[in-house]
């Protein structure tokens, strides 16, 4: 692994506009300075400004599309291949996450709950954290992590690096508090009654988005963010059917497959699934079959009814054919997700926008005072790395109103 990683570092070309940085990373990482620190044998000071940059550094390292950001914009792969920046960036970040010694600023005496232990939650945590601030998070699961625990599978990104995450952020003084349902028996103004300073709503996308047809409720059908949540407990037999295009539907196929299912298929309603090319290889690799241009009519007990999807050279629907029955024991819907309203319906000013997710203006300020919001809730379900983008922003808005309100009292 080292020598496979030093060499790539090699390959990089120290370009004077990295393309990789300026085009391809959202979180911006300084991707020639990271390769340039390591080869110089400073391999803790380029974790140290992986983890400055983006406190999700060692995740973002496994689970983005980086062929179509960082190592797509690679100029080495304009005449070969890229240089795997992925790899690069995660044997320094995982080394550097047992490394770390995270050190906080003079305390500020003000107290900020997070909502959320997703990459939202814990880059806003650790931000505010690192800056002084007195964090509680809130989590309604027993373990922190939100969707990268409980929506992406473990061989894609294996829990322990949640674990090794949580010891971080206790050691950086923040509490957690599991197994709590904000907007339940607590809420919102519970916390500010209790000293809360500021509040910070990461609490992610987690309702299952219907199909809309006749047979969602059935016992052989199930909803992809419900069964990655607990694979184990599903019996889904030899033959699944899986409704979708996205990389949701690849982490679906692929874990039915590990879980002993023998007849995996996608089924897409256009031409191309919309998964990243890399994950679509490896689903293809763990022998799952996909088909194309099917649209679903109603799902049965014996399968998916499903009818055929024409389209003209330009890729527009020409027209639609008669529902046929595509059998399987189980049918699993994988159409995205979008958001829980309970914190919004039990918050008295706290207003939702379009698609249902929590208005903000600004960076991340929502409708209520000292409320801020950010990541999947805001923007809808995405990726690690533009929530990462997202939820700095946001924690930089949320120092300017604490250092506000500090001196308004003072």
């Amino acid at each position: 692994m080292a020598v496979h990683v030093i060499n790539e570092a090699r390959r990089c070309l120290q370009c004077k506009k990295p393309l990789c940085r300026l085009q391809g990373c959202p979180a911006q990482t300084n991707i020639p300075e990271m390769i340039r620190l390591f080869l110089d044998g400073k391999p803790r000071e380029a974790g140290a400004m992986l983890f400055a940059n983006n406190p999700m550094s060692v995740v973002c390292s496994l689970v983005c599309d980086h062929e179509a950001q960082c190592e797509g914009h690679c100029i080495q792969g304009r005449k070969g291949s890229p240089v795997q920046i992925s790899s690069i960036e995660h044997y320094i970040s995982d080394a550097y996450l047992d490394w770390a010694v995270l050190e906080r600023d003079r305390k500020k005496n003000q107290k900020v709950a997070v909502i959320g232990s997703g990459p939202a939650g814990i880059t806003v945590a650790v931000r505010l954290a690192q800056l002084g601030y007195d964090i509680t998070i809130y989590e309604r699961k027993d373990k922190i992590g939100g969707m990268m625990r409980y929506g992406i599978p473990e061989f894609r990104l294996p829990n322990s690096i949640l674990e090794r995450y949580q010891v971080k952020l206790q050691q950086l003084g923040i509490k957690i508090r599991p197994n709590t349902t904000i907007g339940g028996a607590l809420k919102l103004d519970d916390l500010f009654k209790d000293g809360f300073d500021a509040i910070f709503i990461g609490s992610g996308a987690w309702r299952p988005r219907r199909l809309n047809v006749k047979g969602e409720s059935l016992g052989n059908v199930a909803y992809a963010v419900d069964y990655l949540q607990n694979p184990e407990v599903y019996q889904l037999g030899d033959r699944v059917a899986v409704i979708g295009a996205g990389n949701s539907a690849m982490d679906v196929a692929c874990t039915a497959v590990r879980k002993g299912s023998r007849h995996v298929t996608i089924y897409c309603r256009g031409l191309k699934a919309r998964a990243s090319q890399r994950e679509i290889d490896y689903t293809i690799a763990d022998g799952v079959e996909f088909a194309y241009g099917l649209g679903v009519a109603e799902l049965t007990e014996k399968g998916p009814m499903l009818f055929q999807r024409t389209f003209d050279a330009e890729g527009n629907l020409v027209s639609e054919g008669e529902p046929q029955l595509y059998e399987a024991d189980t049918t699993i819907i994988a159409a995205s997700q979008t958001t829980k309203s309970k914190i919004a319906d039990s918050t008295t000013g706290l207003e939702l926008g379009e698609r249902g997710l929590i208005a903000v203006h600004g960076k991340g300020k929502t409708t209520k005072e000292g409320v801020f919001s950010g990541g999947d809730v805001v923007l809808g379900p995405w990726n690690v790395i533009q929530t990462v983008k997202n939820s700095k922003e946001v924690a930089e808005a949320m120092d300017e109103y604490l250092t506000q309100k500090r001196k308004t009292q003072a």
